[in-house]
This record gives C-alpha cells, structure tokens and sequence, in this order.
C-alpha cells in the first residue's frame, strides 16, 4: 500500500503528496554532510517519496549531484525537479535569456545526470520577468530541443503565479504555503486547479517553526538562513520562518498547537491542512533526518481535518500571523 498520489498537472506524472525538498542536503542549514544528504534522500525514497525537489545553487549543485549519486545505486525513478537562475549575479530578468538558461539547464543535466531534465523551475525570477513572452519562448525551446521535458516557475507571490500560469506552456507553480501563509490557498489556488496547473507547496512547516521543536532560546549556526536572512538580507524574507518574525511565529505555533490532535505532530498537523486544499499536487518538507522523513509521510494517510479544527487554524492566523504577511505574498 504505497502513499496517495495525485496528478502534477498535465504532466502525466502522479506524483506521492509527500516530497522531498533538497536545499538543506547543498547549503544553508548550517552543516550537513555529503552522507547524511545521501542517506535523507535515500530515507525519503523508501519512505515512497517519489519527487524530489532540488536546484543548481543549492550547494553550488552538490543537492543535484548527491541526487544522481543516490538514483545511480537505486531501482528507484522519481520525478526529479530542478530549478534556474540563481546563478544569475546580479540576479536580473535581462539575465533570463535562452543563452544563459541554456547554460544552467547543461550544467544541471551534467549534475543530475541525465540527457533530459523532468521539470525546470525558473528560481523566484525578478516580477518583471513574468511579463516577458521571451523568456517563455527560451523554455520552450529547450522543450523542443529535448533537454528539458517540462516547465514551470517557483515564485514568491500569488500574483506572480496567477501572472505565470497565463503562459500555456506552464505547467507547474511552486509556492510558499502553510497555516502561517494563507494567501496562496484563496484565488491563486482557486485559479491552478481551473487551470489544471501542478501546484508544490514549499516551506510547508516555515523553516521548522511549524514542527513545534524552536522556542525563544534556539540558536542558528552562522551559515543557517535562519540565522543570517532573518530581515532578508541575503533573499526574500519570505523564504525565512515564511516571513513571520521568529517571536510572533513562536506565539502563533503555542496557540496553534492546543488545536492539534493528541496522536499526531504539529508538523503532521500543518501538512494535512495542506494536502486538504485540492489544488496541492505535492508538498515538499526538506528533512535531513530519516524519522521526520517517515513521520512526513505519514501525514498522507491522515484524515482531513475537520471543519472545527480548520476554524483554529484560520483564528491563529487571523490573530497573529496575517498582519505580518497576507499583503506582502
């Protein structure tokens, strides 16, 4: 009896609703080594995880590589989504032109060894680049010239998705959603599922906020972005405890916790709010640790929550988080 799946868009693949999310198995998360990256992908994968997430920045392309390494001893074939344009610098829309992306989505089938790439995600672009065909038109080509079978944007904000998904050869939209990120799950999700649009949910617990497990006195080692992209230095803060300042985040996750069911986690908790909006192809949680992989897991053969335990849900929200972050995302 394997995990539930659903259909990633168009793409012809269904896909476990449980992922597995890599940028903590390249860099900052402060240190993880080359055998404990291989032994979470390894642990997802017999966990029946059958998508994987990853990018050519994280680790400088390690994330990608440690992912072949994985598959090349593994009977395993799960769908293996990448992403471009990070290694842009400056990181600018000018930089998206079918020269440059070509370039990455090479380096990136070298990584991952592989002649066709699954998925290629454009990497959080500049806004603006939405609204240039001619990007569009650079993934399509590479569609045609077969390095890449598919193609869809990881974006910041719900209305760069809804700005994405007008374009027909956009299959997939990754975004930021969670009980602490509630935008997302009004119009644009309404919008991807009109669309038959694959969805991936990212930063599903808010940087681990949403596992119960940080309180007030938690440190982060210096190179963890909860350390140092706490006031989004260093890329959207939005990425970073899913843009809720840490102490009102901890305030947000004691009141949520009195709504969480005896037998299952806080974490578990949050992932089935997720996989209970329809849009959700796929969540991805990133773990480096085998037995949160599993518990992970576990959340697909959960039960929906009910309608008292959503209300809950909505009232943290609307009390403590919503202030910080409805508008911004």
């Amino acid at each position: 009896m394997g995990m539930d799946t659903r259909p990633l868009g168009t793409t012809g693949w269904n896909v476990t609703e449980i992922g597995l999310g890599t940028w903590n198995v390249g860099s900052d998360w402060g240190e993880v080594s080359e055998a404990e990256g291989k032994a979470a992908i390894r642990a997802a994968l017999e966990a029946g995880i059958d998508f994987l997430d990853t990018a050519d920045v994280y680790g400088d392309g390690r994330s990608e590589r440690l992912i072949a390494e994985v598959l090349a001893e593994s009977e395993a074939d799960p769908v293996v989504a990448t992403k471009a344009g990070r290694r842009l610098d400056p990181h600018t829309t000018a930089g998206y032109s079918r020269e440059n992306l070509e370039r990455f989505v090479d380096r990136s089938r070298e990584n991952l060894q592989t002649e066709t790439l699954d998925l290629l995600q454009l990497h959080c672009p500049p806004t603006d680049a939405y609204y240039r065909p001619s990007v569009f038109e650079a993934l399509e080509g590479l569609v045609d010239d077969g390095k890449i079978a598919h193609y869809g944007v990881s974006v910041e904000r719900a209305e760069e998705g809804l700005k994405a998904i007008e374009y027909p050869g956009v299959e997939t939209v990754q975004i930021i959603a969670n009980p602490f990120r509630q935008r997302p799950t009004e119009l644009f999700f309404e919008e991807a599922a009109r669309r038959d649009i694959g969805v991936i949910v990212r930063v599903p617990l808010a940087s681990g906020l949403l596992t119960g497990a940080l309180d007030a006195e938690t440190t982060f080692p210096e190179d963890d972005h909860r350390n140092y992209n706490r006031d989004g230095d260093a890329f959207d803060v939005g990425e970073t405890f899913a843009g809720v300042p840490f102490e009102v985040g901890l305030e947000a996750v004691d009141a949520l916790e009195r709504a969480v069911p005896d037998e299952w986690s806080l974490a578990q908790f949050t992932l089935r709010w997720i996989l209970d909006h329809d849009a959700v192809s796929t969540v991805i949680p990133g773990s480096t640790n085998p037995e949160h992989v599993a518990a992970n897991v576990e959340a697909s053969s959960l039960r929906s929550l009910t309608d008292q335990e959503r209300a809950a849900v909505r009232d943290v929200y609307d009390e403590y988080v919503r202030e910080h972050v409805h508008h911004r995302w």
